[in-house]
């Protein structure tokens, strides 16, 4: 048939002819955007929402939207969800959208006109561009390449394969709905995503002809690592094992079924001919003959009174049809959504950094003045041209200083954005990370009523402590050293002083008497000038810091409060707040005082303490050695000086200061190893790419080690604990115990005979004539355990790594160390348990549960060796000799459950360490008790742990799986100043 014209136009209404059915799932941000666009749209829109929640006020909003809410299907139901909605479509013409792509309204209406004009045609679309949103750009992909358009062949096959052969996705095409409805009512239930839209095209093509338009079709976001949906329909078709083979073959079977325009083949040689058509798509889709993904232009819209500004690459494809002013004016619209309705992930997290800088820029100042605040809102503006909040101020500011000219381009940018539900950037921050944590902090403000009242208290207390702040500027940067002084300015805190050591020109005359005093310094003498003032200093507390960090409103005034009857206290880290190069923040919530964090991560937890004067100098004061390592330095010798009584830790944050890199640092290395020989330790120390620092304690001993397992019966994984044990365990000298509880099993209890038999002395099995409880179980093998050291080792558990027993005794052979854990993981690559918080859930919990093994965690503390309450049983090293001193497991409260607990609790209160090292790594569920009795008697007698546990911040969660900010407090002034 010969092709007509598709200018023609219809009688009949679009709506009645023409429905966009609009997919979304959980993305209530993507589906209004696309609402809005569709909704300038006169074809009927029905919407398939299958998000667990729906969106009530669709129907308000978007009065003229069959809006379905379907939390029946969830994502894994898409065909379901699919053929569900194609079937509720009445109108002869559809296209699926999906909730992040503009389908161009012209270019839809032109397809419905062609498939209208030619009836012999199944389905009608033009050419992709592909889109990825940032903070305040877009970036465009050519996606398709000019291919032939017509795919117009009287015989099936040849349309299959033509199409086939140089495929472009037609997924989002414009469809007669008939054809649609017959392929969704014939496709399997529970075909994958890939294979659906394989068999889609093959269907499509081989019932009827289908057009491709040289036109501008849709823009389309492009599959990003962090997007929500990225399929790869090549990995089926191309796959050489046994199973994906088998897998293709039953989809060619299934096609050959159906009923098509493919009528001269039998069903064996139509199933050979879709599998030939799959091969054809799977070259194609490996030589890229129709499909790439090749950046051409960016799109900059910073200025709102000049729109858009778009920048070409190198290389265009002018045989496309996206160059024309009438593309691009549909680009700028749409560009218009993305930007005053964002939804997308890295557009989000880009804008986090950019609405957290428009925020702190609307603040004004004690020092401001008109010109100040003008520019700061340009600023702003600059950053984000469709935060309404921030150009409403700029307008008001300019009406306020006679500008009314460009007050007006900017209300009438105005009216533009408020033609859009364009988003509160307040409430959007509100939702970031950002945003939470500066609500966070905001809500750790004293009122004026608190500041009179603490004000008052200090005064009676002879002014409190007093703080001198040592303020490195060797940078010479004036702006920075202004944002720590108007940080310190605004806030309510006034027993300071400040000490600028600059390497550029001196400001002013000062002495050291003045609140900010300017010292003239360089970069080989700075830390000798440091001592000096020091020395002279009248501070009860020095803290270093750089120019540009930030005090807190409530940092210095808790602190006042908290140290003014702190007799013995040495130094007090804090916590403190990190701004990354991308301007957002994120929380740096330390532990109380941890030996090993300290010597493991130097970076992220020896920095900005407070040191009592007096304490500095008589330690010598910074060490010009490692002036890359001053406060690590410093700190390892009051460790040296007077052990790890005096230092301390306050839940407060009293820095934003900008994050550091966290990189190797030789200094830190060196100063350690030092440190260590003071200790007595010819120890290795190697640095970790990611900042860390690893310790090698190189005992000279290889004691001989008791590795104790329970046998309750459970065959199977008792053996794969065992077999695990014995064929990676490096360290020789071993036994190994099992403790069998009364098993009634015979084949158990041959297998443990022969093993003992066959173990060469090494391995010995204990029989219990009567069940006891798992503590009693233990308790008897440790009493016959011959090892200086017992493992308690869970029989459900498996050893990965060869070297963990010389790992564990790494730490255990430390004198300070009482008790060492390991890190628990599954087969899928998760961790399990990492060290267990108490209070976390209502209860004891494991730490980091469901991370990747390898990921770093808050303050990479999966990565590194530290100091926690207590530690599982699944994998457990304790001296024999501790252990016995201690009584063994408590049998009469924990007999059941958490005896591992209660062990690490007494260790602690015995003044030992226990030690959690990543250097381990053992195979196991991580599940802890489900034994409430157990847990309460742990509250009973560990009362003052369950409070706040010191490998633990009191300003993060105890909810969830922890190590996440907590909800918004204030802080209780008025129990301080009680």
């Amino acid at each position: 048939m010969q092709v007509q014209s598709s200018t023609q136009t219809n009688v009949t209404p679009l709506n009645e002819l023409f429905t966009v059915v609009v997919i979304t799932h959980n993305r209530r941000a993507f589906l209004r955007r696309a609402l809005q666009y569709y909704s300038r749209y006169s074809a009927k829109v029905l919407v398939l929402d299958s998000s667990v929640q729906g969106d009530e006020r669709i129907a308000t909003d978007f009065p003229s939207v069959d809006y379905r809410h379907l939390p029946q299907f969830t994502y894994t139901g898409f065909q379901q969800k699919l053929g569900y909605g194609v079937s509720q479509v009445t109108t002869p013409y559809m296209v699926l959208a999906s909730d992040d792509d503009f389908l161009l309204h012209d270019a839809l209406t032109e397809s419905v006109n062609f498939l209208e004009a030619n009836p012999d045609y199944g389905m009608c679309h033009g050419y992709c561009l592909m889109y990825l949103t940032h903070s305040n750009y877009v970036q465009y992909y050519r996606r398709d390449k000019k291919v032939k358009e017509d795919y117009n062949a009287e015989r099936a096959q040849d349309r299959v394969l033509d199409y086939m052969g140089q495929y472009i996705p037609p997924f989002y095409a414009v469809h007669r709905t008939s054809l649609l409805q017959d392929w969704y009512a014939a496709m399997p239930e529970g075909t994958i995503f890939e294979w659906q839209e394989i068999g889609h095209v093959y269907y499509m093509l081989a019932r009827a002809k289908a057009r491709i338009l040289p036109m501008p079709y849709v823009v389309r976001e492009v599959n990003y690592g962090r997007s929500d949906h990225n399929t790869e329909i090549i990995h089926v078709l191309s796959f050489k094992d046994a199973r994906s083979v088998a897998e293709r073959e039953r989809f060619a079977g299934f096609l050959a079924t159906l009923p098509t325009d493919i009528s001269d083949l039998n069903q064996k040689q139509t199933a050979e001919f879709a599998l030939q058509s799959f091969q054809a798509l799977a070259d194609s889709l490996a030589t890229r003959n129709a499909l790439t993904i090749e950046p051409i232009f960016e799109s900059y819209w910073k200025d709102p009174t000049i729109g858009p500004k778009r920048a070409f690459g190198t290389q265009q494809y002018v045989e496309m049809p996206f160059y024309n002013q009438a593309f691009f004016d549909q680009l700028t619209e749409c560009e218009f959504l993305l930007h005053a309705m964002p939804a997308g992930r890295l557009q989000l997290e880009e804008m986090e950094g950019a609405l957290l800088q428009q925020h702190t820029l609307q603040r004004t100042y004690s020092n401001d003045t008109p010109e100040t605040i003008q520019t700061r809102l340009l600023h702003a503006v600059q950053l984000g041209a469709f935060n309404r909040q921030v150009v409403q101020k700029l307008v008001q500011q300019l009406l306020d200083m006679g500008e009314s000219a460009d007050a007006k381009i900017l209300t009438d940018w105005i009216a533009r954005l408020g033609s859009l539900p364009t988003y509160d950037s307040r409430e959007l921050l509100g939702s970031m990370p950002s945003g939470r944590l500066l609500n966070w902090l905001q809500a750790r403000q004293p009122n004026d009523t608190a500041v009179r009242k603490i004000n008052q208290h200090l005064a009676a207390n002879e002014g409190g402590p007093q703080f001198g702040i040592l303020l490195l500027d060797l940078e010479a940067d004036m702006d920075k050293l202004q944002v720590t002084f108007d940080s310190l300015m605004e806030s309510a805190f006034r027993a300071f002083k400040v000490v600028v050591f600059t390497t550029g020109d001196l400001p002013d005359v000062t002495t050291e008497q003045n609140t900010v005093h300017f010292v003239k310094v360089s970069a080989s003498n700075y830390v000798d000038k440091l001592n000096q003032i020091a020395q002279r200093s009248t501070s009860d507390w020095l803290l270093l810091a750089e120019a540009g960090d930030e005090f807190t409103a409530a940092g210095f005034l808790r602190a006042s409060l908290e140290l003014q009857d702190a007799e013995g206290c040495r130094a007090v880290a804090m916590d403190e707040i990190h701004r990354r190069s991308n301007g957002t923040l994120t929380e740096v919530f330390r532990p109380a005082f941890n030996l090993d964090l300290l010597q493991s991560l130097p970076t992220l937890t020896a920095r900005h303490w407070l040191i009592r004067r007096e304490v500095l100098v008589d330690v010598g004061g910074y060490a010009r050695e490692f002036s890359d390592a001053l406060e690590f330095d410093l700190l390892l010798r009051l460790i040296e000086a007077g052990g790890l009584a005096g230092l301390a830790h306050l839940a407060e944050p009293l820095l934003i200061t900008p994050a550091v890199e966290l990189a190797p640092n030789e200094h830190q290395r060196q100063t350690l190893v030092r440190h260590l020989a003071t200790r007595g330790y010819q120890a290795q120390v190697s640095a970790e790419a990611f900042g860390g620092l690893r310790i090698d304690y190189r005992h000279a001993q290889r004691p001989k080690v008791s590795i104790i397992v329970r046998s309750e019966g459970d065959q199977e994984p008792l053996q794969r604990c065992l077999v695990s044990v014995l064929q990676r365990t490096r360290y020789q000298n071993n036994e190994i115990i099992i403790a069998d509880n009364h098993s009634q099993s015979a084949d158990l209890l041959t297998w443990l005979d022969s093993l003992e038999q066959n173990g060469r002395g090494r391995i010995r099995l204990i029989k219990n004539e009567q069940r006891v409880s798992p503590s009693a179980l233990l308790n008897q093998a440790a009493a016959q355990a011959q090892g200086e050291y017992l493992i308690l080792l869970a029989a459900d558990a498996e050893v990965v790594n060869a070297n963990w027993i010389e790992a564990l005794l790494n730490q255990a052979q430390r004198p300070e160390v009482g008790v060492v854990g390991a890190k628990l993981v599954d087969r899928e690559g998760s961790v399990t348990g990492a060290g267990l918080i108490l209070g976390l859930g209502d209860g004891v919990a494991s730490a980091f549960v469901g991370a990747k093994k390898d990921a770093p965690g808050p303050m990479h503390r999966l990565l590194v060796e530290q100091n926690y309450s207590a530690v599982s049983d699944a994998c457990l090293m304790v001296r024999k000799e501790v252990f016995d001193a201690l009584g063994g497991l408590d049998e009469e409260h924990f007999e059941q459950a958490y005896a591992d607990v209660d062990l690490c609790l007494k260790v602690a209160d015995a003044g030992l360490l226990t030690v959690w090292t990543p250097q381990v790594q053992i195979a196991h569920p991580g599940s802890l008790p489900d034994h409430p009795q157990a847990v309460a008697a742990l509250r009973d007698k560990w009362q003052s742990r369950f409070e706040q546990d010191p490998a633990y911040n009191q300003n993060l969660a105890l909810t969830g799986k922890g190590f996440t900010l907590g909800e918004p407090t204030s802080v209780n002034w008025a129990q301080l100043l009680a």
